[in-house]
């Protein structure tokens, strides 16, 4: 018996004795005078059995069957070992068509021996940011670098956008590197099924600012250094807001966090091993990904704006490069020197400043003063999306030379002069008076 049902049988004992009142034993017990009455009456007629649950020792109907215990514990042994807890109460309903609560898969598993992938860590405090009122208010992009593919493929860098007021994954994109290439892929592909956001918020990496330090001419005319990234964000009216922080942009740091959880398994399920093989699982892998994670909006309609009217994708979504023609009417590009044909409205561009547009799609175009004058083949073989591009050139690095560390070229030994016997350094040195006035 329980300590409460032995308190209860001792005030029984001392009421059925006479020592007591039904009514005392009621208060002592803080029940009713008419269930104190329901257990005098058991206890007379059943004993102090009576006073124990009729449902001790009984199982619970809800209890699993010791069948899918054993079909659970299987399959985290064997496939799902390191899946967290939520995730693999998800892929036990999706997969297996077995429902169960998370804390039930929790029971079976640590009963089982089998620990969660992750320590749980003692919360720590920071003052969250409230979300944005509507969609396609802030963006927070980002690159992640890690073994997506584990050991069956190249080491790849993941490209995303979360939309902060509904943390939607806009889009990802996987690519060799995190470069600037893979970022215009990405806004381009939230421009064509979204719209232009309001804002866009980022780190501090060169491919979003310049790391070029603007001159006094530059401050003045008001013509800051940027990095290509930034020049097409300004010419379709994005703001850009720079993070200071990893916990600034806090919300897409843990949407990797979850990404290396989740979806290098679904690359691993669908046996990915290249990046074109990954790419193809993320369209798939983000719809349920959203559907299982996004939250609606505080606000509608939607922030995002439509494409300005009467301005072509070419013209801002490529690298623009400022080139001045040599006097054989040829520019100089990535190492290789192209020729301009000489057309109409001029015969020869020499000595004039064009601009270099390198589109997504690896062509060249030239243009002189907005309009195209020529168009050259990608200069790389193979995708044209593998060009490397490098957003600003860094300042030249000065190294000042300290008086002790300065070595002076050393010096050829020679004999001294030696002037010969006529030489007018042997002569004397005859001072001459100046000449007498003669009186007239």
């Amino acid at each position: 018996m329980t300590v409460r049902e032995q308190k209860r049988l001792f005030v029984i004992t001392e009421v059925v004795a006479g020592r007591w009142t039904a009514a005392e034993g009621a208060e002592k017990l803080g029940l009713s005078l008419r269930q104190m009455r329901r257990l005098l009456a058991a206890c007379r007629r059943d004993g102090p059995s009576a006073l124990v649950h009729g449902n001790r020792g009984r199982a619970t109907a809800r209890r699993l069957s010791p069948g899918l215990r054993e079909q659970v514990v299987g399959l985290v042994k064997s496939s799902y070992s390191d899946y967290n807890d939520y995730h693999l109460t998800e892929i036990l309903a999706e997969e297996h068509d077995i429902i169960l609560s998370r804390s039930s898969v929790r029971r079976i598993r640590r009963g089982a021996g089998v620990p969660g992938p992750r320590k749980r860590r003692s919360p720590r405090h920071r003052s969250q940011r409230p979300r944005s009122a509507r969609r396609g208010m802030l963006l927070q992009i980002d690159g992640s670098d890690h073994a997506w593919l584990e050991n069956r493929g190249p080491k790849l860098s993941l490209l995303a956008a979360i939309d902060d007021a509904t943390g939607e994954v806009v889009w990802a994109v996987f690519r060799p590197e995190e470069d600037a290439v893979g970022y215009f892929l990405l806004l381009q592909h939230i421009l064509q099924t979204h719209g232009l956001p309001e804002a866009v918020y980022a780190d501090r990496h060169t491919i979003f600012q310049s790391p070029k330090k603007a001159t006094i001419a530059e401050e003045l005319a008001g013509k800051l250094p940027r990095s290509q990234f930034g020049r097409l964000l300004d010419e379709l009216d994005i703001l850009l807001i720079k993070a200071h922080s990893p916990q600034a942009k806090g919300r897409i740091e843990r949407l990797f966090g979850t990404l290396q959880d989740r979806l290098v398994k679904a690359l691993r399920q669908a046996g990915a091993t290249s990046l074109e093989e990954a790419n193809q699982v993320l369209p798939g892998f983000l719809s349920r990904f959203n559907a299982r994670f996004a939250v609606p909006p505080a606000e509608e309609p939607s922030a995002y704006r439509p494409w300005p009217t009467g301005l072509k994708p070419e013209d801002v979504l490529c690298f623009k490069h400022e080139r001045v023609v040599a006097n054989d009417n040829a520019i100089s590009f990535s190492g290789q020197r192209l020729s301009i044909e000489p057309g109409s409205p001029r015969r020869s561009y020499a000595r004039c400043r064009v601009e270099v547009r390198q589109l997504l799609n690896g062509q060249l175009l030239v243009s002189y003063q907005g309009k195209p004058i020529a168009r050259f083949k990608p200069l790389l073989a193979g995708p044209p999306t593998l060009a490397k591009f490098t957003p600003a050139d860094p300042q030249p690095v000065r190294v000042r030379i300290t008086p002790t560390s300065r070595k002076r070229p050393a010096r050829k030994s020679q004999q001294p002069y030696k002037p010969p016997p006529d030489h007018p350094w042997r002569k004397p040195f005859l001072i001459q008076g100046k000449p007498k006035k003669t009186e007239g």
